[in-house]
């Protein structure tokens, strides 16, 4: 395979074999051992000025665009056996485990454990989701990030996104001297990244077209990638092996779920029951409920959230399903019923497996805290406190199972959300932000407290001692 990299009106030509050949910190990366027969070439450049990201463009001005045949699987295999590739940490776990913990960990939440999750504090009492807060994939990402931090003291190092949901943890990256990749108009500056920095990828992950422009530019590249996500990499893949396309149930514009489009063929992107059942009313043609209209109006309607050259009557002929990680969990089992329904409707039951598979991409982590929660709003609390980053897929969908029981739910990114006064600033799942007066009732009050899977326990803690502080306040003014 021939890799044609143009950049700036110049064109370099690097031969690739069709293995893809592990890559390393030479200068003559990839080069062959032999020549290349023809049929095994193909073109990627990169656009050092390139577009916004959308079906048909390059995901950042300095990434590599790969033609829809580029075998990503193999590529990933590759990169992930290559000297410059690291996953698994740099020997300083225990050291920066220790660190984390004086940063993040707290005595409130440590109290509410050691007694079942319920505790008083003067007129108030918490309860505490039975699952909440930091999974293992964050509290891995973090620590690898801590890691290479502490093993590259002098090296400049940068992130591709936000390494977790959480502005709490990012600000401290940003103590740590570990850099955001700069995005102008809305493309990412991969240009100020040098040969031997050091170059992190967040729990999210990152897309074939970065990790490409990476290797390319023999840097350091520390994968912090959840394997719960790689998990949802391999079905699509697997989807377009078999040439299925992949309905994915996420958020279009969202780190994770735009790496997991990176590695699929064929790709449409639906974020809730609404959408999808859209989606199946165009393929059985109107008669599932009439939402859908004509061609034009689908690919109108989709045209940020489809693969390059999408046709909905020629590609959702073979359907799998996979999703972000962070989604709501039993909307996500609702789709898929609903997909294969529509798809035994259309070319019967017999047939139903050449037309439709799925597999459970569902993160353990993910269910943990929406199954707690549903737990937490059957109790008797007179509010409910949801905190994480405003930015969380997973949080917004904490909130959101609290607002369909019609309980009083707040979501907050952090304390400094709570006053001055008895005043809230919070948002809903929505995403409208709302200010509330006078949001904490007078006297004893009962609360449920959980947080979402990006959120350490010291926030959490900060926030309830914000509450303890008004709730104090009040019973002095009342003495």
């Amino acid at each position: 395979m021939s890799v044609y990299l143009v950049c700036g009106g110049c064109l370099v030509m690097a031969m690739i074999s069709p293995r893809l050949c592990g890559l390393s910190r030479r200068s003559d990366l990839c080069l062959p051992e032999h020549k290349v027969p023809r049929r095994f070439r193909k073109f990627i450049s990169v656009r050092c000025g390139g577009e916004v990201p959308s079906s048909s463009s390059s995901s950042s001005s300095s990434s590599v665009s790969v033609d829809a045949d580029f075998d990503a699987k193999v590529f990933r295999h590759n990169l992930t056996r290559s000297k410059n590739y690291n996953r698994k940490g740099f020997g300083h776990k225990q050291e920066t485990l220790q660190l984390m913990n004086r940063e993040y960990t707290s005595d409130i939440i440590k109290t509410l454990k050691e007694n079942g999750n319920v505790y008083t504090w003067g007129n108030v009492t918490v309860k505490l989701a039975e699952a909440y807060g930091f999974c293992w994939g964050v509290e891995r990402a973090v620590q690898i990030a801590y890691e290479a931090r502490k093993q590259f003291p002098e090296d400049k190092i940068w992130i591709t996104n936000e390494i977790i949901h959480n502005p709490t943890v990012n600000k401290r990256l940003q103590e740590m001297e570990v850099q955001n990749v700069p995005v102008d108009g809305g493309r990412k500056q991969f240009d100020v990244v040098d040969q031997g920095d050091v170059v992190i990828l967040p729990a999210f992950g990152a897309g074939v077209d970065e990790m490409l422009t990476l290797s390319q530019k023999n840097v350091q590249i520390v994968d912090t990638t959840c394997p719960w996500v790689t998990k949802v990499w391999n079905v699509v893949e697997k989807h377009k092996k078999g040439e299925f396309t992949s309905i994915i149930h996420g958020k279009y514009a969202h780190e994770e779920t735009i790496a997991t489009a990176s590695f699929a063929g064929k790709y449409i992107i639906v974020k809730d029951i609404k959408e999808a059942t859209y989606v199946c009313d165009y393929i059985l043609g109107g008669e599932l409920n009439g939402s859908s209209s004509t061609k034009d109006a689908f690919q109108e309607k989709f045209k940020n959230a489809v693969s390059r050259g999408f046709d909905p009557d020629r590609d959702l002929v073979k359907v799998g399903i996979a999703n972000q990680t962070t989604m709501l969990k039993g909307e996500t089992e609702e789709m898929g019923k609903l997909v294969e329904r529509t798809m035994m409707r259309k070319y019967g039951v017999v047939n139903v497996n050449e037309h439709f598979i799925s597999f459970n991409t569902i993160c353990d982590a993910t269910q943990e805290r929406q199954d707690a929660m549903y737990k937490l709003v059957d109790e008797n609390v007179d509010l409910m406190l949801v905190v994480g980053g405003w930015n969380s897929s997973n949080t917004s969908h904490l909130q959101e199972i609290a607002e369909e029981r019609g309980i009083p739910s707040y979501w907050i990114d952090s304390e400094e959300r709570i006053g001055p006064g008895n005043r809230i600033a919070y948002k809903l799942n929505h995403g409208e932000l709302v200010e509330k007066e006078n949001w904490l009732p007078e006297g004893p009050i009962t609360i449920g407290i959980t947080s979402g899977a990006s959120t350490p326990d010291k926030v959490v803690e900060d926030v309830l001692v914000k509450v303890f502080d008004l709730k104090r306040e009040e019973t002095l003014q009342l003495a």
